[in-house]
């Protein structure tokens, strides 16, 4: 990294660690002024605070600075299906308060939208921060999402959503940046920042309603052209031709392991289940026959996920979801298949996990993406020249 500008030395401290001027001065490469000038900068806007004295190595104890993650709030969506979990962070993804509560994504954006608007500003009341403390908003949506615009687009399960102007909508009420993400790629970026955060090559698979995967290579997401990459819930399972999805096509994964898929086949076995909660619970509760199709559909994942190993070659693989908590069933499945059907090579240091964060991955993944967005060290400079522009008028 080039640490040279304010935003840059902000981005060296994010890792938590306090430094002197003269640590920051080598780091850097810069005179002491120099470091100075930038680290009264960033004082002044309370992202950098002094954190006590260094031992001294002879005369006054130089003083120590890091970053203050408590300078700001992040607000923070997970957007499923059925539910929508929101939080209220500090600048390192720390949840400081949650909710969730059902909400249905087929009442449309303007409905799913207000909810947020309105029980973010009372999830903030409750932590008594004010609106303008607010960094941003990171929201997480269960479709394809364009990421430059914020715009779901043609999403199979939200009717109404397709090119609506979310970031628009949102920051309209909020007043700062908004940032928007497929549900399955944020949980990818929270995974990572709550457990894995040495991990460069990280494959998150949900499975819940419906299947995604979020894809960090090189320690970044990676969306595709459009932003339908790790769309695995659509990829067609050849040996279950028959089964419909909601997409219109036949065979897709979804349509045979979901957990509304699942539910479907409890049903027609004259077991009460209509949703992927239902299934979870009969797990819960120690239903053989749904442990055991959840565990078939846990192989079934596994055949589609042991391609996306042969072509990704991750060494982390997370499988989330509210199916994926019911129990070890699912994930026996997807390992039996994924060290059975790949090569050595791409499993030999593979590991095949539950998700660490539980029913918080999404919130933590949606506030992380939030964080990098606003404090990337080109924003911060950003901010800083505008600060010094308004300052000497």
């Amino acid at each position: 990294m080039n640490v040279t500008g304010a935003g840059a030395i902000l981005q060296a401290l994010r890792d938590r660690r306090p430094r002197t001027r003269s640590e920051l001065a080598e780091l850097s490469g810069l005179g002491r002024a120099a470091v100075a000038q930038r680290l009264d900068a960033l004082l002044a806007t309370a992202l950098l605070a002094p954190v006590g004295e260094a031992a001294s190595t002879g005369g006054r104890p130089p003083t120590r600075f890091a970053f203050n993650p408590d300078a700001r709030v992040v607000l923070a969506a997970d957007v499923g299906a059925t539910h929508v979990r929101l939080a209220v962070t500090d600048l390192s993804a720390r949840v400081l308060a949650s909710d969730g509560v059902d909400v249905d994504i087929g009442r449309g954006p303007t409905h799913v939208l207000a909810w947020i608007v309105d029980h973010g500003r009372a999830l903030l009341d409750r932590v008594g921060r004010r609106q303008d403390e607010l960094a941003g908003v990171g929201i997480g949506l269960p479709g394809p999402v364009e990421f430059a615009t914020g715009r779901p687009v043609n999403p199979p399960i939200m009717p109404g959503w397709h090119d609506f102007d979310v970031v628009a909508f949102v920051g309209s009420r909020f007043g700062c940046p908004v940032v928007v993400d497929n549900d399955v790629n944020v949980m990818a970026l929270g995974e990572r920042h709550a457990a894995f955060r040495d991990v460069d090559h990280l494959l998150f698979v949900k499975v819940a309603t419906g299947i995604g995967s979020g894809i960090v290579i090189d320690g970044q997401v990676r969306r595709g052209a459009q932003g339908a990459a790790g769309d695995m819930g659509h990829v067609h399972v050849p040996h279950e031709s028959d089964a419909v999805c909601r997409c219109g096509n036949v065979g897709c994964l979804d349509a045979v392991a979901s957990g509304a898929a699942i539910a479907a086949q409890l049903a027609e076995r004259g077991v009460p289940a209509r949703a992927r909660r239902d299934v979870a619970d009969l797990v819960r509760a120690g239903s053989t026959l749904a442990d055991q199709l959840v565990r078939a559909a846990g192989r079934t994942i596994g055949e589609v996920v042991a391609t996306a190993v042969s072509l990704l070659n991750p060494s982390v693989m997370v499988i989330g979801g509210s199916l994926a908590r019911a129990g070890e069933s699912l994930l026996a499945g997807v390992r039996e298949v994924v060290y059975q059907r790949s090569l050595p090579l791409a499993t030999a240091k593979l590991d095949i996990v539950a998700a660490a964060a539980g029913d918080q991955t999404g919130v933590v993944g949606a506030a992380a993406l939030v964080c990098d967005t606003v404090l990337a060290p080109e924003r911060v400079e950003a901010d800083l020249s505008r600060l010094t522009v308004a300052a000497g008028r």
